[in-house]
């Protein structure tokens, strides 16, 4: 027997731990009580499984096992007769399978309808004519049971049955129909209904157009099947679809979501008027608003999508935008990010106020419910979203930057740079809009929390504020910022003690408490509330310098001078320019005081202190050339991004419509579809198909236009053609999953026993089942299938051996080692894209490098780096230099070499 020509639909697990019993053993089993006859035919079925013969058990189980009634060993006499030899070598049928077959003959009589049903359904998985012809006249008696599973189970055996000898029952489609116009249960008309269609596709429409008013009472199994004929006729005869599409209106409205979405789905690829299309989208809608489960929602979702990248079909989405909004009641984040893209591909002048009053209340929501893990990430989604509508839509900013601007004050650092970057473009863009942006950012200044963020804000502030009000503003908000100066003076007082007198006093009367001893405790309200008092009542850009934090005292610095060289330009009294100046540099003096003190965190870097002092210097001079540098080039570089920005996208969106826009040539044939051959309508995929193959990570169509991704071209050998088992593996690849589908050949004239796969992986790849062994004939074959995870985007390699038995042989296990199977990184990553601020923190997150731990009592940095130097003796670099670049990454490999050895960096 050969895999190829032996075809089992049962596959038991066994564990091959105890000796298989002998066939004497088994025959006097055979012969005993119930329980004892259960076992035995057990084993029997094992040892049949893997490759033993047993003829000589025949004969005693159609004698002492198939008279019985017992309900285990009729099921097991199922599962027998499927996997048991029932011809001769020369493919005679085996003269005890007239003794069988009469006794399925009284089982299809049987008064109990599931010994009916079961007897049935085995069948359908016979492939012997003979078998089958004796029984024909029960089977179609069986139509006519009174209980629906003999009923529906009978249909399925008539369709197998006839589409593997049509001889055998000429007239089912006949049959089939008669019973489908008479019969009442849903389950039963959708198996006889699925069979017309493959059998007899024309009396299917017969009976189709004699109910098609009623299909929207029939069950959600026969509506199903209703839409897959629908879909098949009409894609094969365009003619026809006047005829049902009316059918599939109808089934929009069914109470199955199944049927809903199918129906859905068929009325796109048939109409493409535009109520179709809105009819479909705005079932696709229903379905994702009213299904809880987020998966369905994401492949509606996808659906939409592609109805959207149809030029023709955009302009009616467009009027769905609000429609499409209310599946932002989803919590799930993924959902939530797929419908706001959607709804910005979407959205056009009509429709963009209405969205963005939408976007709005979403964004206050999300203010208001902090309970949810992703609601940060939500907000995020939306200030993005938008940011996008303020930059496409110009006049639709002035109602979303005074929402936005609140959220610069949020915990959330990302939605706030987020916030704070279309703050940026929209004061660059707009000019009309500068004064309110200034205005509210003036007004969340004092409560920005994140360090970066108040930095953005810093700028932005120096940059644009260009009266002497805001200007004077500004000012007074960072001298709020910073508190009483001088810092350190002010600082060194409260280390001290010396508090005012207001916060001596206890802010509360003393609370007594009971200890767990039934004790009474006093404690003081006063020192229980100062300490929190203490960094509660810090200003905020006082907290960023004592915390070490001197970068955002560098933008400072460049933001007073700024705004210090313009207030001199527009202010003409000498008094006041150098009020302002002296004011200015008076900030910047305290905080290098500050930074060179010991109160810090960390003290101040060399880099800072010489910005601040270069700031001290510009206005010390008030140079008409550093005028111009601070005030002018600054903002000139962010027109220079900002229009590069625009211009790569524009270039995207042209790209894009360049896709959607179908070129034809001038020599291209013109296809006439009422003029067009029934065999040539086969261009338009079949979209059960397709969805089959999606499911199935099938992608043999695709590989068929490529022959070098033919299946030819992944096959790896994996042992010599002369070795005693010969092995070839394809690796197919279906994103995260890796199939291994492996072919085994026995090369010897001997039986091999336990035949078994062995693999293990090396890298970021898990097996996740081992193969089950199995046994191979003399000169056999068979397939084995093996999964294997990926969990990283890294190379793997799949290696092993394979391990047998010898029948009748008293030697060791053999054992043949398998090539290694390379797994290569680019067989399951895909292209994607990210902004620049997510690749940043990718960047920051993933392990570039091996790190080697050293230990050393240096300290600070140079002096590391100086040591570094001279062991290695590369005395001609500074430690200034070799912080730089490639210079510092060099000395370092030098140093670590000298101490861990020559080979201690081979695979960094």
């Amino acid at each position: 027997m050969t895999a190829a020509e032996n075809v089992c639909y049962t596959l038991i697990n066994v564990p091959m731990d105890s000796e298989p019993p002998s066939e004497i053993s088994l025959k006097n089993d055979l012969k005993g009580d119930v329980k004892l006859k259960t076992e035995a035919l057990k084993k029997v079925i094992i040892m049949i499984l893997n490759g033993e013969k047993l003829p000589g058990l025949l004969m005693t189980i159609i004698r002492f096992v198939l008279p019985l009634q017992d309900h285990t060993i009729k099921k097991l006499l199922l599962v027998f007769w499927e996997i048991v030899p029932k011809t001769t070598p020369d493919g005679r049928l085996l003269q005890e399978m007239i003794l069988v077959c009469d006794a399925y003959r009284k089982d299809l009589q049987h008064p109990n309808e599931f010994i009916r049903g079961s007897t049935l359904r085995f069948l359908c998985k016979l492939k012997e004519a003979e078998l089958l012809e004796p029984l024909m006249p029960a089977i179609r008696a069986c139509l006519e049971h009174r209980h629906s599973y003999v009923r529906r189970n009978a249909v399925l055996a008539i369709y197998t049955i006839y589409r593997n000898f049509e001889h055998l029952i000429p007239d089912a489609p006949e049959l089939i129909h008669d019973f489908l116009v008479n019969e009442k249960d849903a389950s039963c008309k959708r198996n006889a209904f699925m069979m017309l269609i493959h059998a007899d596709q024309d009396r299917a429409l017969d009976y189709l157009s004699t109910c098609i008013d009623q299909v929207q009472t029939f069950g959600d199994i026969l509506q199903l099947v209703i839409v897959e004929l629908i879909y098949k006729v009409c894609h094969a005869n365009p003619s026809e679809r006047a005829r049902f599409i009316r059918c599939i209106y109808n089934l929009l409205q069914s109470s199955s979501p199944a049927v809903k979405y199918e129906a859905a789905g068929t009325l796109v690829t048939l109409s493409s008027a535009p109520t179709a299309i809105k009819a479909a989208a705005q079932c696709y809608i229903d379905l994702i608003i009213k299904e809880s489960d987020n998966n369905v929602k994401l492949i509606v979702l996808d659906r939409l999508i592609e109805l959207k990248e149809h030029p023709s079909h955009e302009r009616v989405l467009q009027d769905l935008v609000m429609d499409i909004l209310r599946v932002l009641s989803t919590p799930d984040l993924e959902v939530r990010k797929k419908t706001l893209q959607l709804s910005l591909d979407l959205v056009s002048s009509r429709n963009v106020e209405e969205l963005v009053i939408v976007l709005k209340k979403e964004v206050i929501k999300t203010n208001n419910v902090t309970e949810h893990e992703d609601t940060d990430k939500y907000r995020q989604l939306l200030v993005r979203t938008l940011h996008s509508c303020s930059v496409r839509f110009p006049d639709m900013a002035a109602n979303v930057i005074p929402v936005l601007m609140e959220f610069l004050s949020d915990n959330n650092e990302a939605a706030a740079a987020d916030v704070l970057e279309f703050v940026r473009e929209a004061i660059q863009r707009f000019d009309n809009l500068r004064p309110l942006i200034v205005e509210k950012m003036l007004e969340v200044f004092h409560a920005i929390k994140s360090v970066k963020i108040y930095r953005g804000a810093l700028w932005i502030l120096g940059e644009y504020c260009s009266t002497k009000e805001d200007i004077q503003s500004v000012m007074t908000e960072v001298r709020r910022s910073l508190g009483e100066i001088p810092i350190v003076e002010s600082e060194i007082k409260k280390e001290a003690g010396e508090l005012k007198p207001e916060e001596e006093v206890p802010v509360g009367p003393a609370q007594k408490l009971v200890t767990e001893m039934g004790t009474y405790a006093t404690q003081s309200a006063l020192s229980s509330s100062r300490p929190a008092k203490k960094e509660e009542d810090r200003p905020p850009l006082r907290g960023f310098l004592l915390d070490g934090d001197f970068f955002v005292a560098a933008s400072l610095a460049t933001t007073l001078t700024k705004i210090a060289l313009r207030y001199v330009s527009l202010v003409q009294e000498k008094k006041k320019q150098n009020s302002f100046i002296a004011e200015a540099m008076l900030l910047m003096a305290t905080i290098l005081h500050l930074g060179k003190s010991s109160l810090p965190k960390k003290p101040i870097t060399d880099d800072d202190v010489d910005r601040i002092s270069l700031c001290l210097k510009v206005l010390s001079e008030c140079s008409p050339l550093m005028n111009d540098i601070f005030n002018k080039e600054c903002r000139q570089s962010l027109s220079h991004m900002l229009s590069a920005k625009l211009e790569e996208e524009k270039l995207s969106q042209k790209k894009e419509s360049e896709k959607r826009n179908v070129t034809v040539q001038p020599d291209d044939p013109i296809s006439f579809m009422q003029l067009t051959a029934k065999n040539e309508m086969s261009s338009k995929e079949d979209q059960f198909q397709l969805s089959l193959l999606a499911a199935m990570g099938n992608t043999q169509r695709k590989e068929a236009a490529d022959p070098l991704a033919s299946k030819l071209n992944k096959v790896t050998q994996l042992t010599g053609f002369s070795d005693p088992v010969y092995a070839e593996a394809y690796v197919h690849v279906n994103q995260y999953d890796i199939v291994l589908d492996v072919l085994v050949v026995n090369q010897t004239s001997d039986t091999l026993q336990n035949c078994t796969l062995e693999l293990a992986t090396l890298g970021d790849l898990k097996l996740v089942e081992k193969p089950s062994p199995l046994t191979l004939a003399p000169h056999d074959f068979a397939n084995i299938k093996a999964n294997v995870k990926v969990a990283s985007t890294e190379n793997g390699i799949i290696f092993g051996n394979i391990v047998y038995d010898v029948s009748g042989a008293a030697s060791d296990r053999n054992c043949v080692v398998l090539s290694d199977i390379h797994i290569d990184i680019m067989d399951y990553i895909q292209p994607a894209s990210c902004t620049d601020a997510e690749f940043r923190q990718m960047w920051a997150e993933f392990e570039w490098e091996n790190k080697v731990t050293v230990n050393t009592n240096i300290i600070d940095l140079n002096e590391y780096l100086q040591h570094i130097l001279k062991s290695t003796n590369m005395k001609c670099l500074t430690p200034e230099k070799a912080l730089s670049g490639y210079c510092g990454f060099m000395a370092a490999n030098l140093y670590a070499r000298s101490i861990f050895g020559e080979d201690a960096l081979a695979n960094v």
